[in-house]
């Protein structure tokens, strides 16, 4: 009998694995190309993924008040720059990076060892910010239930309201003319002896709307600071609980489950946001508010303003969820061959598009709501929280069927943040993956099971009553600054020390030969503006910091350090990882650093059928007993 040999039983996902245990992963199927790691089912689940993962609540409530602060649709110009100088470069970098080597955040810098902790650093950031970004979530939850009343309980200054509680603006004093003379006096004086205030002296008394008092005194039950931590609110922590549930049954299967939640989650936020514009184009006053969105004439000379570029460049890069992680663990499931540039480009732009897009429907209300209470555009507006949970739902109060568009409203929200939530619990899960293979394979659903219990507890202290200070300071610190402390290392690492050439080379074996032509843009900004602006945003950052607050309220001396030392922990992997790396590396030190410089021996394609000649060296020490199969005549003696 001739001897009739398999060498390439195992080189693609797409031929069954020899196993004869038949043991069946929820996370891959019989279709995929890696039968190991698992795929996306299709294309559109992987874009819609990617498209939930960077459109997110900074989309609606953070772009159009910067819009329409830094000049109207003028603030368009420097946006548009920034997504192809800094966005679209990083973005493209991370999706090619994740897609090319099938790996998550942290495994993928077998590309460069003395950088792996640049990985941990982006999956600790990671982690904080799905603590807080639920509670979020659990905060929309909340409206939610409460927007099934007949009468929203935010419309009107309630039993929980105070003396400083008024829907319309009480006049406090102005001057007046009596007997020919101008005198001072309080409007009680005015009202009783049937005076007028004149034009331009009439000053308003202190007062909150119901839906602010509402938003403290109710939702938050907010305490007076930091310090004062109070109980847990017990509603808020029901809402939480209930969130990660969400989670955790969208992820029970990995990217095979959440693949086709996101139909839902990513595109009905889309059909909300055109119900509210239809909605607020219809009402009087929207005009006036999408004229201070974009302006009737947008004011240019807001360019010359470094603040306006800063603006535009860090609300690109928070947007597009870059240096997170979550890019590369979601493309680390694609397929070796996808065109990774062009789906770059599409989520990019889809972003940018509905921040633009959200913008009109946010301020079409917001001008309506100015309109009814008689004060400018500018006074109703806010961003962040405010916008979300004040004025935004105060707005929605006015209208005729209030609950219905308070509800539609916060269900945008609650979708809004559940795919991006989803996306980085898969970074945390995948990240896991890569370093335990054997337990997710048989544990997937225990394990993300586990890890949305353990933060769900840990997100407990941002539901007492001093929680959204915590929610405030989290934000603020890790969100910020080493994001940008690992984007610029990433970056460096990539194009500086593995080799920029060397990576437009790993990409072509993704995406096909490319012209010089085509590289050159992309060549430009990896090499030199992408750095440079990343450097700029972060050395502004850190001039401009300002010790943090939440409104009116400061934080004390211990929670600024308590901040520091949350960013001081997401960072501080990065030099630990490194000396280690240099440590456990042979030879002397300069050789020993060379040798963490240069790409691990099992780097490349995850794939053996995808390495080519290039990567055809490389055998995975893990797996080279799985690759030294024996031959059918073996078999059958």
């Amino acid at each position: 009998m001739g001897m009739l040999s398999l060498p390439g039983f195992l080189s693609c996902g797409k031929k069954k694995d020899f196993n004869l245990t038949n043991e069946k992963d929820a996370h891959s199927s019989d279709s995929d190309e890696n039968s190991e790691r698992g795929n996306w089912s299709n294309k559109g689940d992987y874009l819609l993924s990617m498209v939930g993962y960077a459109v997110g609540l900074g989309n609606v409530w953070r772009f159009p008040y910067l819009t329409y602060q830094n000049g109207g649709g003028a603030f368009l110009i420097p946006y548009t720059l920034m997504l192809a100088l800094a966005g679209l470069p990083l973005f493209f970098m991370e999706c090619s990076l994740g897609q090319f080597a099938s790996l998550g955040p942290v495994s993928i810098w077998r590309i460069l060892p003395l950088f792996q902790g640049v990985g941990i650093t982006m999956v600790i950031i990671s982690t904080f910010v799905t603590i807080y970004y639920n509670v979020i979530i659990a905060y929309a939850l909340y409206y939610l239930f409460a927007s099934f009343q007949k009468v929203l309980p935010w419309s009107d200054c309630f039993s929980w309201a105070d003396e400083f509680c008024s829907k319309t603006r009480i006049v406090s004093d102005c001057n007046t003319t009596l007997h020919g003379e101008i005198f001072h006096v309080n409007y009680s004086f005015i009202t009783s002896n049937n005076l007028t205030c004149i034009n331009g002296t009439i000053n308003y008394k202190p007062v909150q709307f119901p839906s602010e008092q509402y938003w403290n005194k109710v939702a938050l039950q907010r305490s007076s600071g930091l310090d004062e931590t109070g109980r847990i609110v017990w509603y808020l922590a029901l809402c939480l609980l209930l969130s990660w549930m969400i989670v955790g049954a969208a992820l029970f299967k990995g990217i095979k489950s959440s693949g086709k939640v996101v139909y839902f989650t990513a595109l009905f936020p889309y059909v909300i946001l055109l119900i509210l514009l239809v909605r607020g184009a219809t009402l009087e006053g929207a005009l006036d508010g999408i004229e201070y969105y974009i302006g009737r004439q947008s004011n240019i000379t807001k360019l010359m303003e470094a603040e306006v570029w800063k603006d535009a460049a860090t609300q690109i890069f928070y947007s597009l969820s870059v240096a997170w992680g979550g890019l590369v663990a979601l493309s680390s499931y694609n397929k070796f061959h996808n065109n990774c540039y062009s789906d770059a480009i599409l989520v990019c732009v889809t972003n940018c598009v509905t921040s633009i897009f959200a913008g009109f429907a946010i301020f079409s209300i917001l001008g309506h709501m100015a309109f009814v209470s008689e004060r400018p555009v500018s006074e109703v507006v806010d961003s962040g929280f405010d916008l979300a949970f004040v004025a935004y739902p105060e707005a929605l109060s006015k209208l005729p069927v209030s609950p219905l568009w308070s509800f539609l409203f916060f269900f945008m929200l609650l979708l809004l943040g559940l795919d991006s939530q989803f996306a980085t619990i898969e970074t945390l899960t995948t990240t896991i993956q890569d370093i335990y293979p054997k337990v997710m394979k048989k544990l997937r659903m225990p394990v993300t099971l586990g890890l949305c219990t353990l933060l769900f507890f840990l997100g407990l202290i941002c539901v007492t009553q001093a929680g959204i200070y915590w929610v405030n300071l989290i934000d603020h610190f890790c969100a910020g600054w080493g994001i940008l402390i690992a984007a610029v290392l990433e970056i460096i690492g990539i194009i500086y020390i593995y080799g920029g050439n060397r990576f437009i080379e790993d990409i072509e074996m993704m995406i096909g030969k490319k012209s010089r032509l085509f590289w050159l843009w992309w060549r430009m900004c990896w090499f030199f503006i992408t750095p440079v602006l990343l450097m700029a945003i972060l050395v502004w950052s850190l001039v401009t910091f300002s010790r943090p607050s939440y409104g009116s309220v400061l934080y004390p001396t211990w929670g600024t350090a308590v901040g520091w030392c949350m960013i001081i922990f997401c960072v501080i992997w990065i030099p630990i990882v490194a000396i280690v790396k240099i440590v456990k590396a042979d030879g002397n030190l300069v050789q020993r650093i060379v040798r963490c410089c240069q790409p691990a021996a099992n780097w490349g394609p995850y794939l053996e059928c995808h390495r080519g000649e290039r990567y055809s060296h490389i055998v995975d020490p893990k797996k080279k007993k799985e690759h030294e199969l024996p031959t059918v005549s073996a078999i059958v003696y």
